[in-house]
């Protein structure tokens, strides 16, 4: 299904009820999980990620196709190795090329039995789980944190524990804040100074969990503020001090023209003062909304030079290359100053007249892209469905406040 915006409203505003948060969901889930608690967990994420965890987590068999969700494959390769069992994870083509050797050597490496059935380094997997002793490990504080937050969630269960040394510069800390503090919640204890982590075996406290709305998902709602004339939206569910990294979309975004104020739960955002100095930020805290703040750079023909973009090249897609090929669509000369950094400097091109957004089976290149045609006129968003992977309502949402779309099958 591809959808064609062929018109957005002068005036938007209304109130936008978010999916919850996905990341919290997943690790919910894990943690329960380890528990072998039946306690709910309320406000629940309904999306393909969590869905597939959830589904993962409930079934009798030994065999798991994941699809491409990411968090469902680390989160699961590292519960199922210290889970007694024979276990095959696998998923999509693209999840084949994204690389988690480094995870299976830091589970091995603390005594886990873990094969690679077809390409060394790669999904899919065979596991033997069995208890895990555990102890010692040290990583390079540079990697994906869902590896990290992989191995958080286990710790308490080891025999001996956890102590990760995280070597040389880590990335991706408010990821690596949440797990330890959604352990918190549910009593377990860490020690957390300079690079290293300590998690002592202890007992996982069954919990009711709250999870709170998504962030990620707001910054389709900021780009659409700071690319509108006259628009005020509301956002239930959201709150200052969130356990989510991306809540920083109220400092970034401050830059583009989008004032946030929070009251009683609810953010309310409204139109600010812009300015045309370039936009220079460090993702490295943050990359789920880079794609978005790249897309509204551009809208509003405002230069940027970016960095931490590193992991963004083993998401679902190589959204760095992604990005490039997409904004030269809409009239836009990225380039890639070097490794991990994304710029641009004013260069245009000639835009196409029905710009054809690809999506590459990512979520985010859809959703981040819609809110440019607030001004730079319709577009057309190829496999618009992806966005189930996070945010299934989205479309629904865009209507909701004066979007015109069409479905083209």
């Amino acid at each position: 299904m591809d959808i064609i915006i062929h018109h957005a409203p002068q005036a938007i505003s209304g109130e936008i009820v978010l999916p919850a948060s996905k990341s919290i969901s997943n690790r919910a889930l894990i943690i329960n999980a380890l528990n072998g608690s039946n306690n709910p967990i309320k406000n629940l994420a309904h999306c393909d990620d969590t869905d597939v965890l959830l589904k993962s987590l409930n079934s009798k068999d030994n065999h798991f196709d994941i699809g491409a969700a990411g968090t469902a494959m680390r989160f699961l390769t590292a519960y199922l190795a210290n889970k007694p069992g024979n276990w095959h994870i696998t998923g999509s083509e693209r999840m084949k090329q994204r690389p988690i050797g480094i995870l299976v050597e830091a589970l091995k490496t603390l005594g886990a039995e873990i094969t690679y059935p077809e390409r060394e380094g790669f999904p899919p997997l065979s596991i033997k789980g069995k208890a895990i002793e555990g102890g010692d490990l040290q990583l390079d504080g540079s990697v994906s944190s869902q590896f990290i937050s992989a191995l958080l969630m286990i710790a308490p269960t080891l025999k001996k524990g956890l102590n990760l040394h995280l070597q040389g510069k880590l990335i991706s800390q408010p990821y690596i804040r949440m797990t330890l503090e959604m352990l918190r919640q549910y009593g377990v204890e860490s020690v957390w100074e300079g690079n290293n982590i300590s998690i002592a075996p202890q007992t996982i406290e069954p919990t009711i969990y709250n999870v709170e709305s998504d962030w990620s998902a707001a910054s389709y709602w900021y780009a659409i503020v700071a690319l509108s004339n006259n628009c005020k939206i509301q956002l239930p569910h959201l709150y200052e001090n969130s356990l989510q990294g991306d809540s920083q979309l109220a400092k970034i975004y401050s830059n583009l023209g989008v004032r946030t104020e929070f009251k009683d739960g609810v953010v309310i955002l409204s139109q600010s003062e812009k300015n045309s100095s370039q936009f220079i930020y460090n993702f490295e805290s943050e990359p789920d909304i880079a794609q978005t703040v790249v897309v509204t750079c551009c809208a509003l023909n405002k230069p940027f030079r970016f960095r931490g973009l590193q992991t963004l090249k083993i998401k679902e897609t190589n959204r760095i290359e992604a990005l490039i090929n997409e904004c030269k669509k809409i009239g836009f000369l990225l380039y890639e100053p070097c490794e991990g950094e994304l710029a641009w400097d004013r260069e245009r091109c000639p835009k196409d007249s029905l710009p054809e957004i690809a999506t590459y089976k990512d979520h985010r290149m859809a959703m981040a892209f819609a809110p440019a045609s607030l001004v730079l006129g319709p577009l057309k968003i190829k496999d618009a469905g992806v966005v189930s992977k996070s945010y299934p309502l989205f479309w629904d949402d865009l209507k909701s406040v004066g979007f015109e779309l069409q479905q083209v099958d």
